[in-house]
């Protein structure tokens, strides 16, 4: 709960009343690996915050392929945003890649903050846009750099998360097959 509130107090001021309000509506949940959060066509019913583990946001393609668009591990907060905001169902998936810890917030949890604490939807707001900005700026990246330059920033953005995923989620990831993800690992030892 700790590194929830932590985080939170970086976009905005909580009074103690304000804080253990917030703690009071979030709701301790597990994952186990490979269990799916979300599935696409299914509308998101509340945000949650990352607390162990690792989840990786997928989709299929047309030809039933299992692409990873993006990694989130601790502490931070994971949401469909858009689809959750608007009651519409996902397009993307969320899956458990270890076993996983989170604090879940639901849609009536968060309306009440919002009711109840000024300033809140402020510092969602800038949660939000953070989470937004990270996301664009791992895809601008991605676009103008080969397969080893990818991996090499993935491996200074993310240092520990190279060895907890599976290499074909990485290779997903990166957008290059396994096989080339494990020569380029090779070429660098």
């Amino acid at each position: 709960m700790e590194s929830l509130m932590n985080y939170i107090l970086q976009f905005g001021q909580l009074n103690q009343q304000q804080i253990d309000l917030v703690k009071s509506k979030a709701v301790l949940k597990t994952l186990k690996k490979d269990s799916y959060y979300q599935e696409a066509g299914k509308i998101p019913r509340e945000i949650i915050f990352l607390t162990k583990g690792i989840f990786r946001i997928c989709y299929y393609d047309n030809k039933g392929n299992d692409i990873t668009k993006y990694f989130m591990d601790e502490n931070r907060f994971v949401a469909d945003i858009n689809c959750y905001n608007q009651g519409i169902p996902s397009t993307e998936y969320i899956q458990a890649v270890t076993d996983c810890e989170y604090l879940a917030f639901s849609k009536s949890a968060m309306d009440e903050l919002s009711m109840t604490i000024i300033g809140w939807d402020l510092i969602v707001s800038k949660i939000t846009a953070k989470g937004l900005a990270d996301k664009l700026m791992r895809i601008s990246t991605m676009l103008v750099e080969d397969g080893t330059e990818r991996y090499v920033n993935f491996l200074e953005n993310f240092p520990g998360l190279a060895n907890r995923i599976p290499l074909s989620q990485l290779a997903s990831y990166l957008g290059i097959t396994q096989s080339s993800l494990s020569r380029i690992r090779k070429n660098m030892r």
